[in-house]
């Protein structure tokens, strides 16, 4: 079956480089450039580093390093080796050596287009008969893009430059899209289930979805900016709608501001593609689930200028609780306009509705996690209330992304977001079990919360060369607004019998409980320049913060303002050897703002983090692999632990509390010969209290196992009898860890097994050509299990799942 490749770095918007003023950035908006010839295109000089490697990776780094977008067909360059370039040339005197020796031939058909053939097409088609062609779009071995495979080259979202991750200084990992169709992941946490060095809770609960590593929950962000949450007015994410999703691992407020100590989720959506993208599919599975889904891209005018990408879901399901169902309806349209060569401007809008957003259910710890008399409860065991229960949750959002090239070394770049969220929740809570080990104690909440947030990053680049060295730096600004309207009840529920439950007990309407309004703001100003002189990449940067925020009270009428600013800076050494090895070292800071004051009166002051890392990244020479292994030492500062001055009132709290988490971790991804592609991981986690006031000190943190790994593969046959039948399989282990710092309640250590067969249909008959079947399996021994537990209570993991998905792509 022909596949060709359409190689296109420009589909990077999202990859940040340099910002600079919130009005110069507005001006910039309405600025162009006119478009250079083909001629100059490939006459201009720049300095390459593309070693030998197959030349399907060498093509995509060029298109890197140029901004040039390819377009051959796959067949062409499969099997083939390239010599690389090294050294300052023009752009077509590097493409000349990359294809030496293969007998390809290119033309330059714009000052942004390359269109290779083969050795009877003399060069000689246009790029127009390309896009005309059966193609995968594959663009973007860049950062933020498309990735063949499972091995992504580029990120932006370390050094928001979109740097290659063999010469980023810091531990990152890149998910791509066919990992995640691979898994057929339906969630965030499905999206890194096999992700080096998180962990999370695997339960059933997806009110909202958090995810930890290296001790600290991790940051949420889509398209490099931040996700701002309430309580239950948390945003939400569909799998589908993603292009990629990348870990960044250890402190990184320089380039972000505030942020976990842990690190940041960066989800990348899905842009408008230069060549055209159908696709359809249809899934059902466990729990009488039925959905369906859709995914359109392509050119809207002749000239390529406009382009367009619209992605929508809808899902009807189950769960593995008796009583608890949920729903989503979601689209996301985005438009991209290049008027010209140096000027694109993309918009992102998307709406989503869960009519059923997700559950509590949380049942007591005796029948759990302890034994009961009565056995263990089951994980289908409802302990809510069916005509009380509701959450129904609206989210809207629309931004876009502005870049402008004004020569060869500036460029800037704007990227704005706002969002909408408004819920309605409501639900009976489990708080205990009496002494009988059958009567669940019970409370009834009610939340209604609207979220409004802005989010606005300005970057200005600049590319330049002092001497030997090389710079790429950034100078940026960017806001954050939030403004959360909270409204709850919270009151008595009437009791409920684990044996023989009766539903449809009156609940009274709870009493109120918080009836608040906040509005925070954050102003940050950074700057980073990335080094190379040799085989040396050094990163240094630093950035200034401001943050303000205002809580009016409701229900005691009392209002509060407290404002922190913090410094934050970030250094890191690399050094990439020529055969691939590159060992590292870094050192980051952070910062969260705390909210509260002390006794005294006085507000608290943010929490500060601190990383050293050391490590090393091995990308084997003609191998699609990437190997990191690393050690780090990470501590948070400022920590709230309890006021032992006993002048001061019953719950007082002081910031003399410290948190300490170092480890090893290990990673490798690979893509083999086409055939097989395989990502496995080890993570040894030492986190522990080191300075408090409650007996905790020398006690681990809460919710960080000491080990756990994964390894998954996936192997498609190419030829034979079962071409192009393939399968998936994996394997995930997590430690035990305690729910508490007092390390009371432990949650046992579990293995789970995942498995899958999927199908191309097209091998089989020409007829069938864009249809794939695939048949997947989360837990798929069905092992019942804790998955996590608070002092009231746990939830049962999620048992085996089964998913079959029919898709027809063309």
């Amino acid at each position: 079956m022909r596949r060709d490749y359409s190689i296109d770095p420009s589909r990077s918007g999202h990859s940040r480089s340099l910002a600079f003023a919130l009005a110069f950035g507005a001006s910039l908006a309405t600025l162009s450039v006119m478009t250079a010839s083909a001629q100059q295109s490939a006459s201009a000089r720049a300095s390459f580093n593309i070693r030998p490697q197959p030349l399907a990776q060498a093509l995509i780094s060029f298109s890197s390093t140029t901004g040039v977008q390819l377009f051959f067909d796959a067949n062409l360059v499969r099997g083939k080796q390239s010599p690389g370039a090294e050294g300052a040339m023009s752009s077509g005197q590097a493409l000349a050596r990359i294809l030496s020796g293969s007998g390809l031939n290119y033309r330059f058909s714009n000052a942004s287009t390359v269109t290779i053939t083969g050795p009877a097409a003399g060069g000689a088609a246009d790029v127009g008969d390309a896009i005309a062609l059966d193609t995968i779009d594959v663009q973007g071995e860049v950062a933020g893009g498309p990735v063949n495979g499972y091995v992504a080259q580029q990120s932006a979202t370390a050094t928001k430059t979109g740097t290659p991750l063999l010469e980023t200084p810091q531990t990152i990992s890149v998910i791509t899209r066919e990992q995640m169709t691979a898994q057929q992941a339906q969630s965030v946490r499905d999206t890194v289930r096999y992700a080096p060095g998180v962990y999370f809770s695997d339960d059933a609960d997806f009110r909202f979805e958090p995810v930890n590593a290296r001790g600290f929950a991790l940051d949420p962000y889509v398209d490099g900016l931040r996700l701002m949450p309430g309580t239950w007015s948390t945003p939400r994410v569909d799998p589908y709608f993603l292009e990629r999703a990348e870990v960044l691992e250890g402190p990184s407020s320089t380039l972000y501001g505030q942020a976990s100590p842990g690190g940041l989720l960066n989800m990348i959506s899905k842009r408008p593609t230069a060549t055209p993208l159908h696709e359809v599919q249809i899934q059902t599975g466990s729990f009488n689930r039925i959905q369906g889904a859709f995914d359109f891209s392509g050119p809207i005018d002749p000239e390529g200028k406009l382009l367009y990408r619209l992605t929508g879901i809808a899902r009807d399901t189950g769960t593995q609780v008796d009583h608890l169902d949920q729903q989503r309806v979601a689209i996301a349209p985005a438009l991209t306009w290049r008027p010209t060569a140096d000027t694109s401007f993309t918009l992102l809008a998307s709406y989503l509705h869960d009519p059923k957003a997700g559950f509590w259910n949380i049942l007591p710890l005796r029948g759990t996690l302890y034994p009961n008399r009565y056995g263990s409860i089951p994980r289908s065991f409802f302990a809510g209330e069916p005509n009380f229960e509701s959450f129904d949750f609206n989210q809207a959002a629309v931004g876009y992304e502005l870049e402008h090239r004004f020569n060869d070394t500036l460029k800037f770049r704007q990227n704005l977001r706002f969002s909408h969220i408004d819920l309605n929740y409501r639900e009976a809570q489990v708080i205990g079990v009496a002494a009988d080990d059958r009567t669940l104690q019970r409370q009834a909440y009610m939340a209604k919360e609207n979220l409004n947030t802005v989010t606005l990053d300005n970057q200005l680049q600049a590319d330049f060369v002092t001497g030997p060295l090389q710079h790429t730096a950034i100078l940026g600004l960017d806001y954050q607004y939030k403004k959360w309207d909270n409204f709850t009840r919270f009151g008595a529920a009437p009791a409920l019998d684990l044996l023989s439950p009766v539903y449809g007990q009156l609940i009274p309407l709870p009493g109120v409980f918080q009836n608040a309004d906040q509005v925070q703001r954050q102003l940050g100003v950074y700057v980073q320049d990335q080094i190379k002189f040799g085989g040396f990449v050094l990163s240094l940067g630093g950035r200034q913060d401001w943050v303000s925020s205002s809580n009016s009270n409701h229900v005691n009428g009392i209002a509060t303002q407290q404002a922190s600013h913090a410094f934050t800076w970030h250094t890191g050494l690399l050094y990439k050897f020529d055969n691939g090895l590159a060992p590292y070292v870094s050192y980051a800071t952070s910062f969260q703002p705390t909210a509260g004051t002390a006794a005294t009166g006085t507000p608290f002051d943010p929490t500060k983090g601190e990383q050293y890392e050391a490590g090393i990244k091995y990308q084997p020479v003609g191998w699609n692999a990437l190997l990191t292994a690393s050690v780090f030492n990470l501590r948070q500062k400022n920590v709230l632990t309890a006021d032992l001055d006993p002048t001061h009132p019953i719950g007082s709290q002081v910031q003399t509390g410290e948190v300490r988490s170092r480890g090893i971790e290990f990673s490798a991804v690979a893509t083999v010969a086409e055939n097989l592609s395989v990502r496995a991981s080890y993570t040894y986690l030492d986190a522990e209290v080191e300075k408090a006031n409650d007996g905790t000190v020398g006690k681990k943190l809460a919710g960080a196992p000491r080990n756990f790994a994964s390894l998954w593969g996936d192997y498609t046959f190419r030829s034979g009898p079962l071409n192009g039948f393939g399968l998936t399989a994996g394997a995930r282990y997590v430690d035990s860890f305690f729910a508490t710092n007092a390390n009371t309640i432990k949650i046992p250590n579990v293995t789970l097994f995942d498995a899958g067969v999927h199908y191309d249909l097209g091998a089989a008959s020409p007829i069938l050509k864009g249809t794939k079947l695939s048949v997947s399996a989360t837990n798929l021994f069905d092992r019942k299990y804790v998955s996590t537990c608070a002092a009231v209570g746990c939830r049962w993991g999620v048992g085996r799942t089964v998913y079959a998905t029919l898709s027809y792509r063309w």
